[in-house]
């Protein structure tokens, strides 16, 4: 089997393999509440744009709210599991090949420590070092950078992507219902823009990258999403009406 591209630099090197996957949680989380912002935002602003009463505009607002996180759910949980299937999958070839070839995957071990820099001969006494205390353990870590006993929840995944949708959802849902209905359209956007500002750092700043450029793709994107339907909704109301 041959290393993934993102394997560690170093043998001794912590990957950080349980820190990861809770960033990379929470990260998910961030954006899923960012969508559930932008897609209940741009649903409210266009119902709204159409009609002034409350009550199509909260009918349309949980609707969108519902069926946005159960399907936040369902595509995360059917993602998710087709992951923990790969993962599992490699994890019995792993073992079949440790019990059929356990020279040759001696050797691959000690080859997969030598091209992160150690000499033949300490890559060749790590390898064998490893493989005596427990050569399974020591090929998934090397080859596969996975933990046998943490492997993705699909269940775990469902449930937190449908929370974080709904958590976003119910900002514009209640900037929308709150306000009279002069000044709930200007309130909402700025609401929500102002939240996207929010998401857009939080994201940035937990995946290392620039804030400002994230915070640039979000707000201009949630703007855009809002005076779309704001102006189909303008348009079908009034043709409705």
């Amino acid at each position: 089997m041959t290393t993934p591209p993102d394997s560690p630099t170093h043998p001794y090197e912590p990957h950080h393999g349980a820190f990861g996957s809770r960033l990379n949680w929470l990260r998910a989380g961030v954006l899923g509440a960012n969508d559930g912002i932008v897609s209940v935002a741009g649903i409210v602003v266009g119902v709204a744009a159409a009609s002034a009463e409350r009550a199509p505009i909260f009918t349309a607002g949980i609707a969108a709210l519902a069926a946005g996180a159960l399907s936040m759910a369902v595509g995360e949980y059917v993602s998710v599991s087709t992951q923990r299937d790969s993962e599992k999958a490699m994890l019995k070839l792993e073992r079949r090949e440790l019990a059929t070839d356990p020279i040759a995957e001696l050797d691959e071990l000690a080859e997969l420590y030598e091209a992160k820099g150690l000499s033949a001969a300490t890559a060749r006494t790590v390898a064998e070092e490893l493989t005596d205390h427990d050569a399974f353990a020591a090929h998934v870590d090397a080859e596969l950078r996975l933990d046998p006993d943490e492997l993705t929840n699909p269940w775990q995944a469902a449930i937190s992507s449908a929370v974080a949708f709904t958590v976003g959802a119910v900002l514009p849902l209640l900037a929308i219902l709150l306000p009279p209905p002069s000044i709930r359209l200007p309130i909402t956007f700025v609401a929500v823009l102002l939240a996207l500002v929010v998401t857009g750092w939080i994201s940035a700043r937990l995946g290392g990258a620039s804030p400002q450029r994230a915070i640039y793709r979000v707000v201009i994107g949630g703007a855009l999403a809002m005076a779309v339907t704001f102006g189909i909704g303008h348009l079908v109301g009034g043709a409705v009406g």
